[in-house]
């Protein structure tokens, strides 16, 4: 072998040790989160008392993360494939659960039908009023008592948003006030169950807390329709799964297994051991991630710019661009059938 081909040898097997090396040096950085377990914490102890009674077990157990905050650890190394949980239909919170609990008669006898949604929201503010004598209170005492939706937010707070998420912020804290104000004659019909006025205790506050709990930690499970209710039934609340935190580069898969009955999510990589396990809610933008579920993913690579419209007129007239009224024909024409554009490192679309 001669010199050259030595040399160039080395250099391959120099940049492979050092591609190892930034590899490992990688990794190290990844998983440089620190945690401390919270599986001794008697809310989380009596939880998993309650679900074990329904034949739930896990290999997770929770964690508090120092970059993640609240989330689940993997207690042994878990294959790719494998199950991260497998949590009972028993265990689940459903409308089905709503239904055939002491507000089913209410539920069933109203008319004009209620949404699901409306009825979950309805179970979960009635099981915390009942406190000590709630089945569900176990999953209760873990709920967050707030949330960083922007249901949550004040005016000034929506202020500060970019303009192309504050509409849909309001939105979102009018649709939970409508939700609140239109069904105050169905919470006065359920007094007979309270032990406090229903105007107390269905208050507004109330019924956001529940409606966020719905919105950020439910599952997707598609029901049957169900004639005593309206619009689909998709929502279930999963206790202990929906410690899960997101994260936009995991591959999992899930889906509810009628075979055992069972919730059931699997990694696709796998995961090593104390490490946290994640689940992926799906290709969000961090302006989706922040309406959905009042968090933003830093480095998410599904991240994108919003674009209005008026905006593009206002920097093509404000650079004093003779031929404005032209480009904005071709970019209506090409990227602007609804409202403006979404600029991706990869790709410019329309905003739909």
């Amino acid at each position: 072998m001669d010199l050259c081909t030595r040399m160039e040898d080395g250099m391959r097997s120099g940049g492979r040790r050092a591609g190892r090396t930034r590899r490992r040096r990688g990794r190290k950085q990844r998983n440089t989160s620190k945690s401390v377990s919270l599986s001794h914490q008697q809310q989380y102890v009596t939880l998993l008392r309650f679900l074990h009674k329904h034949g739930f077990d896990c290999v997770l157990q929770p964690a508090n993360f120092t970059d993640f905050g609240r989330g689940l650890q993997a207690q042994e190394i878990i294959k790719p494939d494998n199950l991260i949980i497998s949590l009972p239909e028993a265990c689940l919170i459903t409308t089905s659960t709503v239904l055939d609990s002491y507000l089913g008669p209410y539920i069933k006898s109203w008319k004009p039908r209620l949404s699901p949604l409306l009825v979950l929201c309805v179970f979960l503010v009635c099981e915390q009023h009942k406190g000590e004598e709630s089945d569900w209170l176990a999953y209760i005492n873990i709920l967050p008592v707030t949330y960083t939706c922007p249901a949550y937010f004040s005016n000034n707070v929506i202020a500060l948003l970019p303009a192309s998420i504050q509409s849909q912020a309001r939105d979102q804290r009018k649709a939970v006030n409508d939700l609140h104000s239109s069904n105050q004659d169905f919470f006065r019909s359920v007094q007979p169950i309270l032990s406090r006025d229903a105007e107390e205790v269905l208050t507004y506050d109330a019924l956001r807390w529940a409606w966020c709990s719905v919105n950020t930690r439910s599952v997707f499970l598609s029901r049957p329709p169900n004639h005593f209710l309206s619009g689909q039934d998709v929502y279930a609340l999963a206790p202990f799964l929906d410690l899960l935190n997101h994260r936009p580069d995991v591959q999992v898969s899930a889906s509810f297994n009628h075979v055992n009955a069972c919730y059931e999510i699997r990694t696709v990589a796998g995961i090593q051991r104390y490490q946290q396990a994640f689940i992926n809610y799906g290709s969000h933008d961090n302006q989706r991630l922040l309406i959905e579920y009042g968090f933003v993913a830093p480095g998410n690579p599904n991240s994108v710019v919003y674009v209005d419209a008026d905006l593009l007129q206002q920097v093509l007239q404000g650079a004093l661009d003779r031929s404005v009224d032209q480009k904005m024909k071709f970019l209506r024409k090409q990227f602007l059938p609804v409202r403006g554009l979404i600029i991706h490192p990869h790709t410019i679309n329309p905003q739909l």
